[in-house]
């Protein structure tokens, strides 16, 4: 089958099965848990929640009483500052966790957004120390959640503090274009790419019209190709030497 054979990305699930049936626990870049794990982690969920494109999930001016985990579908994580310039400071994919943020900070810290409609399991965030309690290795694994999200802060602090325009917008390209593959979301090579020149520019720290500029260079050397919101890599090596992207194996991501 090739890409043009696929339908366009329909609707989310609404995800209304139980934890023991998440097509996400299936694919390989999730850690495996036992039965009795998941069982706990059905306990802890309170829900389901879909957002469609340009939603909010959780806002930036009053903490959210929930935390979520994506279930589908595409998501930023963003701060805006009081003149409404934005900064992106974090895209999101289906099995990350949502809202972990601020229940370690005095006030609320960020608002997410979707970009695509969405589909979230949801938990309640006062809960959230009795499954510390009930299953201390869960707890782990949230507490290795925030870790990594801690590095992926530190890899962007590098690129808007060193790296050039050509450099920031290949490493992005090759950050998601991974990001998605390892989630299972790449068809026939092409990944989905719902994100518009504002939203890469906003991710990126460049004006939209250096982000403009940037891509077309990057397009035109047959780097890659955009095609109705679809990315293709096309010269990955490429990509890599330039936005100096050289990931180690990924190990497997804990879901919740």
């Amino acid at each position: 089958m090739k890409f043009e054979d696929y339908p366009a990305p329909s609707h989310p699930p609404r995800c209304a099965h139980p934890c023991e049936e998440c097509t996400l626990r299936a694919i390989p870049a999730f850690l495996a848990v036992g039965s009795d794990e998941v069982r706990t982690i059905q306990s802890f969920r309170s829900g389901t929640r879909v957002v469609e494109a340009g939603g909010v999930i959780v806002s930036e001016d009053r903490p959210s009483p929930q935390l979520f985990t994506l279930y589908s579908g595409w998501a930023f994580r963003y701060k805006t500052l009081s003149d409404g310039r934005r900064q992106i400071l974090g895209f999101l994919l289906p099995g990350d966790f949502i809202g972990l943020q601020d229940e370690f900070a005095d006030g609320h810290t960020h608002g997410v957004e979707a970009v695509t409609d969405t589909t979230m399991c949801s938990f309640e965030r006062d809960t959230l120390w009795n499954l510390f309690h009930a299953r201390p290795k869960l707890g782990y694994h949230i507490t290795w959640l925030a870790a990594r999200e801690e590095k992926l802060v530190d890899d962007n602090l590098v690129t808007a503090g060193r790296r050039n325009a050509s450099e920031r917008v290949a490493m992005l390209l090759m950050h998601l274009y991974r990001r998605a593959e390892r989630a299972g979301m790449v068809r026939d090579g092409w990944a989905e790419f719902p994100f518009n020149q504002q939203h890469i520019a906003d991710a990126l720290g460049l004006s939209l019209v250096h982000t403009n500029k940037t891509l077309r260079r990057l397009q035109r050397l047959g780097l890659y190709k955009l095609d109705s919101g679809w990315l293709r890599i096309l010269e990955p090596h490429a990509l890599e030497t330039l936005g100096d992207y050289f990931e180690r194996p990924m190990q497997p991501l804990p879901l919740i």
